[in-house]
């Protein structure tokens, strides 16, 4: 049997979906597409999607034009989640809709976007980017006459809720997407999930290397002495000697990707045999996730995470503009409650007499923002000469 055959009958099947929240008639004039197909596509086509080109990954509205941002990230899970899917016999599709939509809820400046959110919001149920991915998604992009949302399939909302495992404590956002479409929660999630989770950890733990060199804030002789990554790059030197230094070290970063990506696919399989697992429902009910790393690579990921958030996440130049962000969202937040007829158009026209979810649709308007864009609002707001220098655009 090949390695392909050998999780495929654990694949979840778009002619066997669960359904959309919403009954969908057929639309043949819109091409051959199946059900986790047309997911894919109305995320790809959706506003929150192109949104992501101009949201942080790691360097907060950087101004080089070859560091990632949330849209390549995404893109470069989606390719390897892909790899791996195909590999195991998993839907493509299926894992693709999953990887390109799962950044989706992020607010601008990253985690210190969300960190200011998540603390304006407190008094207000909270914020937490997962469950507003899902709340983007099922409420707020309206491109269709019928329904809000994109309407996605079952397979595709469960999993983006518990692609990180099952939901025990769901926020309000996450509570009111499940109310309206029951998600299972506390179940696991089909194995399409598992893998662009997974997928999600292998870019930006190797595409995090990459930019961090460029950037100059990565140490090389420090990267090289973690023990994992200083075997791997004696390995890609032996294969490429007196090749430049710059180009061993893009080849190290390719590296480590093929190697983790091959540990999951062989672990994958034996965690799904050892567990005996005959379907997809029994995917969902084994109590754990089956698809990820083998618990010797995993110690290495977790080692060089460790290392990342030393070096370069937590950098000082970093934590300023974390710092600086959380000020602008907070700001933000403070003066649009106060006066919400500055958020201007339909937001403002939309704005709810509750005052809870006053301060929730605040909320959704500024998760929305790019960096860019809330950084163009703050300095209408409290004057270009109030934006923080480290973060103003060349």
């Amino acid at each position: 049997m090949t390695i392909a055959a050998q999780l495929a009958h654990l694949a979840c099947h778009a002619d066997r979906s669960r359904g959309r929240l919403h009954p969908e008639a057929g639309s043949p004039e819109r091409g051959p597409r199946n059900a986790f197909q047309r997911d894919r596509d109305r995320i790809v086509h959706s506003i929150a999607f192109r949104r992501l080109r101009h949201k942080t990954q790691v360097f907060i509205a950087p101004d080089g034009d070859h560091f990632r941002v949330r849209l390549t990230h995404s893109i470069e899970v989606a390719q390897i989640g892909r790899t791996i899917a195909r590999a195991l016999g998993l839907d493509e599709d299926l894992t693709e809709a999953l990887c390109l939509a799962h950044d989706i809820g992020h607010p601008p400046f990253g985690h210190a976007g969300e960190d200011a959110l998540e603390a304006s919001l407190a008094p207000f149920g909270g914020f937490d980017h997962n469950a507003h991915t899902l709340r983007t998604l099922a409420v707020l992009e309206t491109p269709y006459p019928l329904f809000d949302g994109l309407n996605l399939s079952w397979e595709t909302m469960e999993g983006l809720a518990k692609h990180n495992g099952p939901v025990h404590d769901p926020t309000w956002a996450m509570q009111a997407i499940d109310a309206a479409f029951r998600l299972d929660l506390l179940s696991h999630a089909s194995l399409e999930a598992q893998v662009a989770a997974v997928a999600d950890d292998i870019a930006y733990d190797n595409h995090d290397i990459d930019d961090g060199l460029r950037a100059g804030l990565l140490d090389v002789d420090k990267l090289l002495a973690q023990p994992w990554v200083g075997s791997n790059f004696a390995a890609v030197e032996r294969r490429c000697p007196g090749v430049p230094r710059e180009r061993q070290l893009r080849e190290l970063v390719r590296s480590q990707i093929g190697l983790m990506v091959n540990d999951v696919i062989t672990h994958s399989i034996a965690e799904c045999d050892a567990a005996g697992v005959a379907s997809v429902d029994d995917v969902r009910a084994a109590g754990r996730n089956l698809a990820g790393f083998s618990p010797e690579l995993a110690g290495h990921e977790r080692s060089l995470k460790q290392f990342m958030y030393a070096e370069l996440y937590h950098h000082p130049s970093q934590l300023d503009a974390a710092d600086a962000a959380r000020t602008v969202v907070t700001s933000l937040f403070g003066t649009y409650c106060d006066d919400p007829a500055l958020m201007g158009g339909d937001w403002a026209h939309r704005l709810p007499e509750d005052p809870l979810w006053r301060a929730r649709h605040i909320a959704d308007y500024i998760a929305g923002m790019t960096d860019r864009f809330a950084l163009d609002r703050y300095a209408e707001i409290a004057g270009s000469a109030a934006v923080p220098e480290v973060l103003r655009r060349g």
